[in-house]
């Protein structure tokens, strides 16, 4: 029987499809929901052997040894200077390393190192990939030293593995609180180094114990405790996946030609189990061990390609060329590679290094060039800094029997450590009259005692009979002249008197 439109079988049917879209879409639904949020799963990276695990192990320890020790070492500046030789000294507003001092006007110095270090990382970047996280990060290198830790305590990743999934006894508690203890050690240990970096360290760890030290140097040993053992000890991977920018800024260092870590493909599939003795006819060499996944402190496959998460450690290298020394086969199935020679190589064309390209050139200019800024402003820096500030209100006073004056405050920068007395004159002006408010009359010329490392104002008028008819300004050239070595600063400025 033939229903019409508008039936009862017609608007059956159509209910029952709209209930099964409803229920194909609540399921839908529901699949969904499973993928919007997931705990984080603990990584417990395997040991690597090998080349570049011992470079890591090198980068470690000498990175980690320059941050604690830099702040005991000594410098000596004369007696009035403090003798660390790396020191920021915020109270006298300098920045002293070993034999260069930074004062407040010559931030520029420390903007200059600020390129040096962006572009050197572009530099790197650009030839090697993110050889930077792999190696010199301070997450990595922290992260590295805690996983050490937590290797010595409770064993390789088998052995961590197992202990996660074991029962809380009396052994598993004493295993984790040695290790969280441990953590927590060195986490201190890094807060108080990097206070050190900002007083002088033996005075401050004497005070610090005693409860004598700046109540800054609590705080920030305290955060800086804080967030070495959350990021170390837990975040890891997420700090380099989630809330480092450099994964994303780093892809518009690299091109075609930078080194990476890779997987090649086109020797390793197809991939599979090997048993001793199998031909090799027919299939890769990758035998599919995954002990590349096994010592990846980011978890992820190497041979997925390409992956943000990835910080090209090259543990991955260490790990598979181990498994083809074992099994006979060459080294470099895993491999720093660039992407012109993984393209050549699957072509059957020749692969070539190409180093010298125009970013690398660019990058290397740049860096030429501020550092040689650098170095002839450091080499030709002065230790005597003269500066001039005319009085603005009022501009001139009219003294009674006709005489202008003119008021000034000048500044005597002494970068010396010891003290020197300068002489003052000023040029420009004739039958100028000059005098020091604090000094005696009859010194001609005066003589300003200035302390060691130190600035000194002093308050100048310079008094001349009434100019001509007409004039308004006159220039006029201040100059202090050491009376020891006879250094000499000049500072131009100008006279004001009378109406234009």
């Amino acid at each position: 029987m033939n229903s019409k439109p508008g039936s009862v079988m017609d608007a059956t049917s159509t209910a029952s499809n709209n209930m099964v879209e409803a229920v194909d879409v609540e399921a839908v639904n529901r699949a969904d929901d499973r993928h919007l949020f997931e705990s984080r799963k603990a990584i417990h990276p395997k040991l690597a052997h090998g080349f570049f695990r011992r470079i890591k192990w090198a980068a470690l320890v000498t990175m980690l040894g320059i941050y604690y020790i830099l702040p005991w070492v000594r410098w000596d500046r004369g007696p009035s200077a403090p003798n660390q030789a790396v020191l920021v000294d915020f109270p006298h507003q300098r920045f002293y390393f070993f034999f260069i001092e930074i004062w407040p006007q010559e931030v520029y110095y420390i903007t200059g190192l600020l390129i040096l270090a962006a572009v050197g990382l572009f530099l790197v970047t650009s030839l090697f990939g993110r050889v930077w996280c792999g190696f010199a990060c301070p997450q990595t290198i922290w992260t590295d030293l805690f996983i050490a830790v937590e290797r010595l305590v409770e064993g390789d990743r088998n052995k961590r593995l197992r202990l996660d999934q074991q029962p809380w006894t009396m052994g598993k508690v004493i295993k984790k609180v040695t290790k969280h203890s441990t953590w927590i050690l060195i986490a201190m240990a890094t807060g108080g180094a990097w206070i050190f970096y900002f007083h002088d360290a033996p005075t401050l760890i004497k005070q610090f114990f005693v409860l004598e030290a700046p109540l800054t140097a609590y705080i920030f040993m305290a955060l800086l405790t804080g967030t070495t053992y959350l990021l170390a000890g837990f975040a890891r991977e997420q700090v380099c996946t989630f809330m480092c920018p450099w994964p994303r800024i780093q892809a518009a260092m690299i091109d075609e030609d930078s080194l990476n870590v890779m997987y090649r493909d086109d020797r390793g599939e197809p991939r599979g189990p090997h048993k001793k003795n199998e031909s090799w006819e027919g299939r890769g060499h990758c035998i599919d061990c995954k002990q590349c996944v096994a010592v990846c402190p980011m978890g992820i496959d190497i041979r997925d390609g390409d992956q943000l998460e990835c910080i090209q450690c090259a543990l991955c290298i260490d790990a598979c060329n181990g498994v083809m020394t074992k099994i006979d086969l060459p080294k470099g199935l895993i491999a720093y590679d660039t992407g012109k020679n993984f393209a050549a190589r699957a072509a059957g064309q020749k692969q070539k290094y190409n180093l010298l390209r125009l970013r690398i050139a660019m990058y290397t200019a740049v860096l030429i060039l501020v550092s040689s800024i650098m170095v002839f402003g450091l080499l030709n820096r002065t230790i005597l800094e003269l500066n001039i500030q005319r009085d603005r209100n009022p501009l001139y006073v009219t003294l009674s029997d006709g005489q202008v004056r003119n008021g000034y405050t000048v500044k005597i920068l002494n970068k010396k450590s010891t003290e020197r007395v300068f002489s003052l004159t000023v040029k420009g002006v004739k039958a100028a009259r000059m005098r020091l408010i604090g000094f005696p009359e009859d010194q001609s010329p005066p003589l300003i005692t200035v302390k060691p490392d130190s600035l000194r104002a002093v308050r100048v008028f310079i008094t001349l009979p009434a100019l001509e008819p007409g004039a308004f300004s006159l220039p006029v050239t201040f100059t202090a002249t050491d009376i020891g070595d006879r250094t000499t600063a000049q500072t131009e400025n100008v006279f004001v008197g009378g109406k234009p």
